[in-house]
């Protein structure tokens, strides 16, 4: 039975410090947020709220903006456990992919090399290197399992510090419940959905160009792309037509001038209108190549005519594809020029220059190349200084390359519309937090030029399961790649075999070749709803989880995180992994740039947490609306902090006037009720004019707070709540405090004939009941402070303030009933502004408020000096008013105190 004592247990000096080491230790003792796995079974998949929360990337620290995100996830879980639903909140770790591996090799000083041998006494002779070069030379070379080792031991390490910042944050989430996308029971769900995908043809494998960071030795997808501004130069440059005369173009990158096999204007472009159907010939190089027309071409971009290279950028890319152009490619993957001259470069000067720039890096070659330019006069004027757009992986430090290479592919409507058309219907069947995100989402779509590369060329990640067989002459057959069963899943290619074959066919003509590559990040991450779910291994939760409810995650990841998780839904499941997608913005730092640990601008957030309180932080953060990027305020924390201060004041100011007195209490002091009878026993208590108002007002408060908070909209939520309280605060606690002491200030405690002992009781009541409501309002956010006012006046076997039902205006008792013209709930409001003014007056006259007044008249609307007259006693108490007067002037828009005859207090006396 939930109970509530009438004997409060208040603390002398109560304070919000250190009350994170007290509530997280008794939260982790009592399970509090433990999902009751046999409730929600029972209550079917209705009386679940199912969360699909993101797993932070487990590499150093956390930032401001997980706190940022997380909390506002936190604000709606922990309203949704209040109200009555059975809260599945799991907590995941995203441990693999390229963030782990960078942080590794800072970390320990090492880089993996497949050719290693394993060794099993390997120490790593660095440890905590971070911010050390991250060049390979300064890097010691291990074999790739003692390289996942040292992934693997960091990764747990880093996660045990993101579980003790998380859970100082109060994250309501169950942590029984938790995963790393690098678990065994991760690895298999991924490998199982790859595998379906490849069975139903949605994945397939393809050697084409494509994006590679020449500093990871990697493939990128399109999504992890980050266009930044890079210093460059247009070099004028002069092809020749056949009669000799110069076709200049502008290029950035003339080191390409060897891999170029096209010129190509746009159709409309007068200017080369004669030459499209002919060939001009490179300079330096002498290759032959056609003038071609496409509408890409930029006509008012340098001269309007651009070379095409395999491959120097996307647009590249795209010509060769639809132009159906040959391939010359001289970029390797370490981002240098081939070392061998190659085949179609067949004249003296060409293989001479060629010779010039083998084997250097991009930079290097490119010098050898203009040099060779002014010596031969094909180079028209000097370079041209600019600042060029270059693709970045978004985590890389040097440009990207494109390179041709094998890899894996999931379809996801980048080159088949139909695909596409599917995904954009599956965006609007998405409620979207806030809408406008859904655009977002679209334009990704709509704006997709390829199939989502999910292969990496690394050594921490999810294995793609598949090996090869071993032709005759010792090539791999692709066309008909090896499986495993997903009963044996998890497996490892590289280090296991496949069914029928022995370890030593591997790598052997007759025998097999295991996949080298794993799986991008996101194609793990992609399937979090199935692995925190329980998909395959539990269809009881599975039946009560999924779809989920809510996909909580910042903007950016819309791209990746979102559409990636959509996207093997539906063709897995054939319907939204989720309901609700919950966005919230970025932290901005001064520069309004985004808070990222990748761009070196974040905050780690514990020290934050310590110096302001979890309150005043969470505060802070859901202050916020969704979708809204917000700076990093300390001023809002401060805020937050005072709003917390404050409800440990006032709730023991409001829980020290003692019991109700005369006219019953609703039980015996000290002796627990169950908590619904004791509010109504309480409620049934008030009777005063201005009590009643302030439960109205507060039922007012109950209803709209609960509409936002369905709405997933805890900002209005608290908005609305914190409003009410301080009103509550400043002015309530202020006109009942003399009544509620049982004594009056120069009149009846009460109007009406009602006894000082029957006002007093009222209003006692009306402040335990309005403080057991707000304190309920405010917790999803103020999650500290609001546990320990609770535990003050609620014996333990209630449990805490998080496990108690959500208030409603019922509990308020029938003078909380909705007032169609405000009634009732106007009285508090007119008194307030009454007593504002009275406060004004005193401030004008330049005394403080324990000043006397002795006469004064209150002029204002008819209606609203009727509304103070029903509490006109608790104004006087209040506003230490002898006497007073009512003067109607419906014209004026407030009350205003006029002819007040103030008498200052008698100094107070020292010692």
């Amino acid at each position: 039975m939930t109970t509530i004592s009438l004997a409060p247990h208040i603390p002398d000096r109560p304070s919000v410090d250190g009350l994170e080491e007290k509530w997280m230790q008794v939260w982790r003792e009592n399970g509090t947020y433990t999902f009751d796995r046999e409730r929600a079974l029972a209550g079917g998949r209705d009386a679940v709220w199912a969360m699909d929360t993101p797993p932070p990337t487990a590499s150093g620290s956390l930032h401001i903006g997980h706190v940022f995100g997380f909390t506002e996830a936190d604000c709606i879980a922990r309203y949704k456990r209040m109200a009555g639903l059975e809260v599945f909140y799991p907590i995941g770790w995203d441990d693999n992919g390229l963030p782990t591996e960078k942080r590794v090799q800072n970390y320990y000083g090492v880089r993996g090399d497949a050719s290693l041998p394993y060794d099993p006494a390997f120490v790593p002779t660095q440890q905590g290197g971070e911010g050390r070069s991250t060049k390979a030379s300064n890097q010691q070379p291990i074999s790739r399992r003692n390289f996942i080792e040292l992934c693997d031991i960091l990764t747990v390490k880093d996660e045990v510090t993101f579980e003790e910042t998380f859970r100082r944050l109060g994250l309501a989430c169950d942590w029984a419940i938790s995963y790393r996308t690098i678990d065994e029971r991760s690895r298999s769900v991924s490998q199982a959905f790859f595998l379906r995908n490849l069975a139903r043809a949605e994945a397939y494998q393809a050697e084409a160009p494509g994006l590679w960071d020449v500093t990871f030795q990697t493939a990128v997808a399109q999504a992890e792309l980050e266009a930044r501004d890079y210093p460059g130069a247009y070099h004028r440059i002069a092809f020749r037509a056949a009669d000799g005369t110069p076709v200049f173009i502008e290029s950035t990158r003339p080191e390409l001038l060897p891999a170029c096999v096209a010129l190509i204007a746009h159709p409309d472009d007068e200017r080369y209108a004669s030459l499209f159907g002919t060939t001009v010939t490179s300079p330096l190089f002498g290759v032959e190549v056609p003038v071609v027309a496409h509408p890409l071409a930029e006509m008012d971009k340098g001269a309007g005519i651009a070379m095409c290279c395999t491959f120097g950028d996307l647009t590249d890319v795209q010509w060769w594809r639809e132009l159906q152009l040959p391939t010359r490619s001289v970029i390797t993957r370490d981002g240098r020029i081939l070392p061998e001259t190659p085949t179609w470069l067949t004249a003296d000067l060409a293989r001479r220059t060629f010779e010039e720039m083998a084997g250097k890096t991009t930079f290097a070659a490119r010098t050898a190349v203009v040099d060779a330019l002014r010596a031969s006069g094909d180079l028209d004027g000097e370079p041209t200084p600019t600042q060029r757009k270059a693709n970045f992986y978004e985590r890389g430090e040097r440009p990207l390359e494109i390179v041709t290479s094998r890899q894996w592919y999931i379809r996801n409507g980048g080159r088949d519309e139909t695909i596409r058309a599917a995904m954009i219907e599956r965006g609007r069947e998405l409620d979207f937090h806030p809408a406008f995100m859904r655009a977002r989402y679209e334009n990704w779509v709509g704006g997709l030029n390829g199939d989502w590369l999910i292969s990496r060329q690394r050594f921490f990640g999810v294995p793609i399961p598949v090996w090869y067989p071993v032709l005759p002459s010792g090539e791999l057959d692709h066309d008909h790649p090896i499986v495993p069963d997903e009963a044996g899943l998890p497996v490892d290619p590289a280090a296991e075999t496949p069914a029928g074959y022995n370890d030593t066919q591997r790598d052997q003509p007759g025998g097999f070749s295991g996949d080298p590559d794993v799986m991008d990040t996101w194609a793990t991450s992609s399937v979090t709803p199935q692995i925190a779910g329980g998909w395959g291994v539990d269809p009881q939760l599975w039946e009560v989880v999924f779809p989920m409810d809510q996909r909580p995650q910042g903007h950016d990841i819309i791209r990746t995180w979102l559409f990636g998780t959509v996207v093997r839904s539906h063709f897995e499941h054939g319907t939204l992994p989720w309901r609700h997608a919950t966005i919230n913005g970025w932290i901005l730092d001064p520069d309004r740039k985004k808070m990222s640990k990748s761009k070196g601008n974040a905050t780690t957030p514990i020290d934050m947490l310590v110096e302001n309180g979890t309150d005043a932080v969470r505060y802070w953060a859901a202050s916020a609306r969704l979708g809204m990027d917000a700076s990093l305020d300390t001023a809002q924390m401060k805020v937050g902090r005072r709003l917390a201060i404050k409800v440990l004041n006032a709730s023991k100011f409001a829980l020290s006037f003692g019991e109700s007195g005369e006219g019953g209490d609703p039980a015996d002091a000290g002796t627990p009720a169950d908590t619904g009878d004791a509010l109504a026993a309480l409620a049934a208590q008030v009777t005063e004019p201005l009590d009643r108002a302030m439960l109205a007002s507060l039922a007012d408060v109950v209803d709209l707070a609960t509409r936002a908070n369905e709405a997933l909209d805890y900002t209005r939520a608290l908005e609305v709540t914190e409003s009410f309280f301080w009103s509550f605060c400043d002015d309530y606690l202020e006109l009942v405090k003399d009544r509620a002491y049982g004594s009056s200030y120069g009149t009846d405690a009460t109007a009406d004939g009602v006894s000082p002992s029957q006002g007093a009781a009222s209003a006692r009541a009306a402040l335990r009941l309005a403080l057991d409501v707000q304190l309920r309002l405010l917790a999803p956010v103020v999650v500290f402070a609001t546990e320990e006012v609770w535990s003050w006046f609620h014996e333990p076997a209630a449990g805490s303030i998080h496990q108690a039902a959500w208030p409603t205006a019922a509990e308020l008792g029938p003078h909380a009933a909705p007032h169609t013209d405000g009634g009732e709930a106007d009285v508090l409001t007119a008194v307030g502004e009454a007593l504002a003014g009275v406060r004004k007056a005193k401030s004008d006259a330049k005394v403080g408020m324990r000043a006397e007044i002795t006469a004064m008249t209150l002029v204002g609307p008819a209606s609203q000096l009727d509304r103070v007259r029903m509490a006109e006693p608790d104004l006087r108490a209040a506003g230490r008013i002898q006497a007073m007067e009512y003067a109607v002037d419906d014209s004026l828009p407030t009350l205003t105190v006029r002819d007040a005859q103030i008498v200052p207090p008698e100094p107070r006396q020292r010692g």
